[in-house]
């Protein structure tokens, strides 16, 4: 059994990118799943199978795309703090998604930013 910490994590560059796409991935299934039920539930009787498959073809990836600017935002401010703190613990994740709230939240006005973070 393999002991891992914070630390065996990969370097910034890489650790972004891999955010990014696992974020995607996510986001791109259980987009899927939940529009799959979502477009078989609102479609006629005798069309759910094609409407839930055409929302699910339109919305799961647009959902994905969602998940991974979240996941890309998360990943670059860890990084941030992970090299101004010189340190690798918990709290760059704890300040990261507070941060990365804070800023998707930024076109709503800072009262909105301030409530996000």
């Amino acid at each position: 059994m393999r002991n891992s910490s914070i630390a065996d994590r990969d370097p910034c560059p890489y650790r972004i990118i891999e955010d990014i796409g696992g974020a995607f991935a996510f986001g791109a299934v259980g987009g899927g799943i939940w529009h799959l039920g979502k477009g078989a539930w609102q479609s006629p009787r005798g069309s759910r199978l094609t409407g839930a498959v055409g929302n699910c073809a339109a919305r799961a990836p647009v959902m994905g795309g969602q998940f991974a600017v979240w996941g890309g935002l998360f990943a670059c401010c860890d990084c941030s703090l992970s090299a101004i703190r010189q340190k690798e613990d918990p709290w760059n994740s704890i300040l990261s998604g507070a941060a990365t709230g804070g800023i998707l939240a930024a076109r709503a006005g800072p009262k909105a930013m301030a409530s996000a973070a």
